[in-house]
């Protein structure tokens, strides 16, 4: 075990495109987890981007992170809503839709929800 790790997001583990070109998730694994930095292009939006990749009607990752830039409106399930910008922390449980505000790409680290995001539900 190493006492200290370096790694880079512009060399990530693995990178996952969204539906349309609308962006990217790249991922960091670590012995302690993954964390993800996610660029959302302007007019992404997670029903239209990701729900045809994960195959649910909302979003039903945990998200735990920080807006890096850009901004981007959540809107859970129950219909509360929250928008967040560069600076903000955010947490957001499972059930919600979400989408780029304005025409800046609104980029996101979380360490809690990226590590199965984008992806097929298991077989």
């Amino acid at each position: 075990m190493a006492g200290i790790v370096r790694k880079s997001f512009d060399e990530a583990d693995e990178t996952r495109p969204f539906e349309d070109g609308k962006g990217r998730l790249d991922l960091l694994t670590s012995e302690d987890g993954a964390v993800g930095r996610a660029v959302f292009e302007p007019g992404w939006q997670w029903s239209k981007h990701v729900k045809p990749i994960a195959g649910t009607d909302s979003c039903q990752a945990s998200h735990v992170g920080y807006v890096v830039s850009g901004r981007m409106k959540v809107v859970m399930d129950d219909g509360d809503s929250v928008e967040f910008g560069a600076g903000d922390f955010m947490r957001v449980t499972p059930g919600h839709d979400a989408w780029v505000l304005g025409d800046e790409p609104c980029v996101a680290l979380d360490w809690v929800g990226f590590t199965d995001y984008a992806m097929p539900p298991p077989a």
